[in-house]
């Protein structure tokens, strides 16, 4: 949690809060990597992209 709340106050005094769109698509991307490794969710996933 101390990452996410250092990240926020980063974004937030750089004024660079374009970049939190970007970073919540990566973390839901790289959740749903993690969850469907080896599942049999997978071949659901590829009719995504």
């Amino acid at each position: 949690m101390e990452f996410i709340a250092e990240m926020w106050r980063y974004m937030r005094v750089r004024k660079k809060i374009w970049m939190l769109p970007i970073l919540i698509f990566l973390a839901i991307f790289g959740g749903l990597i993690i969850l469907t490794q080896g599942t049999a969710v997978a071949p659901f996933i590829y009719t995504l992209f």
